[in-house]
């Protein structure tokens, strides 16, 4: 019995993480920023891999320099099944606010923040561009 759970504990040591649902590189609704979305230190995050000149400059206006690399969305918990909890990050207006992710379906994803909970608010549907 303890060889059989030792060797368990192995197999399950040595596989592969399972990867959330939303792993994969997703668009805003614009089109105008993707994002990679993967695991980072237990918990989900989001980079910016791709970006117009228009996002860039925008970013830019709101004191983010370097747009492409950006962390967008931080130390998302999972709290339910296909949503997640955390904090998104502002380029346009350089601010951390609260928000967040909820799967749509496979290739949605509804992504939600407040500047002003309850009073600045805005959702957003972005697109899964690849796994």
């Amino acid at each position: 019995m303890r060889f059989a759970t030792v060797l368990l504990a192995t197999c399950l040591a040595a596989s592969p993480v399972a990867a959330a649902p939303v792993d994969g590189t997703w668009t805003n609704p614009a089109g105008s920023v993707d994002v990679s979305m993967a695991g980072c230190g237990g918990r989900l995050c989001g980079t910016v891999v791709r970006a117009s000149d228009k996002a860039k400059a925008d970013a830019a206006n709101g004191g983010t320099d370097r747009l492409i690399g950006t962390q967008l969305f931080r130390s998302l918990i999972a709290d339910g099944p296909g949503h997640w909890t955390g904090e998104v990050f502002v380029p346009d207006l350089g601010q951390t606010v609260e928000g967040t992710l909820a799967l749509v379906d496979a290739n949605r994803l509804e992504v939600a923040g407040c500047v002003i909970p309850g009073l600045l608010c805005q959702t957003q549907v972005w697109t899964r561009v690849r796994r």
